[in-house]
C-alpha cells in the first residue's frame, strides 16, 4: 500500500536505509552500468527506475548536507573528463529544485570525480540503488543533511 507523501516508486527497503541513515551518511544511485553489488555495500534494486525519477524520489525524503563542501558527487567522463555528462545537468537542476541555504533555494555544490575515486567512494556509502539508467555516467552520491525536532531542515 502506498503512504502519504512517499513517493510511489520508492520501496520499503530504500524508506528503512533513509531513515537509517545518519548526518552526513552518503548515498550512491548507480547507473545500469555500475558494478554496484561488487562495491560491498547493501544494494537496493530499482532497475526500472531511472537515476533522475530516484534521486527526485530520495530528495522529497531525505535532507541534503547544508555544511559539507559538495552535497553531492558524480563521477567525470574517462574520454573527457573536463566535460560533465549531460546527465549531469539533469542531477544539477533536480538537487537545485530541493536544496536550501540559508533559508533560500540555492545550487547544490557537486563534486567532479575521476572514474577509480568514485569507485573508492562507493565503497564507503552507507548504500547503493542500482537503477535502470542507461545514460553513461548516470551514477551520483549524495550527503545527508540534518532534520530537527520540528521537522525542518537544519542548515549547520
Amino acid at each position: 500500500m502506498p503512504l502519504k507523501g512517499v513517493p510511489s516508486i520508492v520501496p520499503p527497503t530504500l524508506l528503512s536505509i533513509l531513515a537509517s541513515m545518519g548526518h552526513g551518511d552518503e548515498l550512491l544511485i548507480a547507473d545500469a552500468n555500475f558494478p554496484a553489488s561488487s562495491q560491498g555495500r547493501e544494494v537496493i534494486h530499482m532497475q526500472g527506475s531511472s537515476a533522475t525519477e530516484v534521486l527526485e524520489a530520495v530528495l522529497t525524503l531525505l535532507p541534503l548536507d547544508s555544511f559539507a563542501e559538495y552535497q553531492a558527487s558524480v563521477m567525470k567522463q574517462v574520454h573527457a573528463p573536463e566535460q560533465d555528462a549531460p546527465i549531469v545537468g539533469e542531477f544539477a537542476s533536480i538537487l537545485t529544485k530541493s536544496y536550501t541555504k540559508d533559508g533560500a533555494k540555492s545550487p547544490a555544490a557537486i563534486e567532479r570525480i575521476d572514474r577509480f575515486a568514485f569507485y573508492d567512494k562507493a565503497k564507503t556509502t552507507y548504500a547503493i540503488i542500482a537503477t535502470g539508467e542507461m545514460r553513461l555516467y548516470g551514477n551520483i552520491i549524495i550527503k545527508k543533511g540534518v532534520i530537527d525536532a520540528t521537522g525542518k531542515v537544519v542548515m549547520l
